[in-house]
């Protein structure tokens, strides 16, 4: 459940009188960086999944809640998928096919700057042999970025390639066209009760959508390759007389050089990260809490089931070995 703040930023209309309940669960889909977090937390209202600069910052299938009229529309918000490396890297594939593979409807995000991308092809080539005929939009993203004369021959390219069911130009970190994109999916996702409750905004442990934001700030504040090394669990959620909470969370890192640069010169750096990361839980839950960061050392988690399943993530899907 959300706090009065997420909720005041939602602004979505209540059921429509009289109007048959819809819902059903749309997958947000494309190459890294391509601001599916940020068409997510726009269509909530509120923010469920981290936005960074850096690619591959999304982990987990997170499932954001959002309304529209009588609709009740589930998005998938997929880690980006990209040519695999590491056994994480194919554990966060596996997750993004699988949850367009659950949905009733697919959206492919595609930056309007990068265009038709090898990246992009794959993606295309995979939808016809993973979806069948389960119906996919394009949604051009970023259009701001680009001169408009330059949208019209990218979005014909791309259905060219691909038959979409639908088109939308938008702009995911400005609101344009989100609108429009939102009252298409209502109308297609398929009649049906509701999954979740009216002021629901994500399917996700409040928990984990606390580690989650930690790592947001870990992200942002280290700009080199250790935020993809490292991860964040929160140990324990404890709940106080007076209405806060709080909150023990662990940043594992694999080598005793990177526990040094999480903690930064006389803890400098893991202090300003809890407490941006407690402000934004504040914010998030409408309630006081007490955050309390640990930086541990363990070499190989990613190789850990134990991890994996914090993230949300089936190490089965790594596949074997390490790296």
């Amino acid at each position: 459940m959300a706090g009065p703040a997420a909720m005041a930023d939602r602004a979505a209309p209540p059921p429509a009188s009289g109007a048959p309940p819809r819902c059903g669960f749309v997958a947000l889909i494309g190459e890294p960086n391509a601001g599916k977090s940020t068409l997510l937390n726009r269509m909530v209202g509120a923010k469920v999944s981290i936005v960074t600069h850096k690619v591959q910052t999304t982990r987990t299938r997170i499932r954001g809640v959002a309304l529209h009229g009588a609709a009740q529309i589930v998005f998938v918000d997929t880690p980006g998928l990209f040519r695999p490396r590491r056994r994480l890297d194919r554990a966060m594939v596996a997750a993004a096919w699988a949850g367009a593979a659950d949905a009733d409807i697919v959206v492919l995000l595609v930056e309007a700057q990068r265009g038709l991308t090898e990246g992009v092809q794959a993606i295309l080539e995979a939808l016809r042999d993973r979806l069948g005929d389960r119906p996919v939009a394009l949604a051009v993203n970023k259009i701001d970025r680009v001169k408009a004369e330059a949208l019209l021959p990218l979005a014909e390219a791309l259905n060219r390639a691909f038959p979409f069911a639908r088109t939308f130009l938008i702009s995911a970190e400005r609101g344009h066209g989100v609108g429009d994109l939102k009252a298409w999916l209502a109308g297609e996702i398929p009649a049906g009760p509701w999954l979740y409750p009216e002021d629901q905004l994500a399917d996700l442990p409040m928990r984990m959508i606390a580690a989650e934001m930690t790592r947001e700030k870990l992200t942002l504040r280290l700009h080199q390759e250790l935020p993809y090394e490292l991860t964040v669990e929160t140990e324990s959620w404890q709940e106080r007389p007076d209405g806060s909470a709080r909150i023990d969370q662990v940043i594992y890192v694999a080598r005793e050089g990177h526990k040094g640069i999480v903690l930064g010169r006389g803890g400098e750096t893991v202090k300003a990260v809890s407490q941006a990361a407690r402000a934004e839980i504040e914010a998030f839950t409408g309630r006081r809490i007490h955050l309390f960061l640990t930086v541990r050392v363990r070499p190989g988690w990613q190789d850990e089931a134990e991890r994996y399943a914090g993230m949300g993530l089936d190490i089965r899907d790594a596949g074997p070995g390490k790296g």
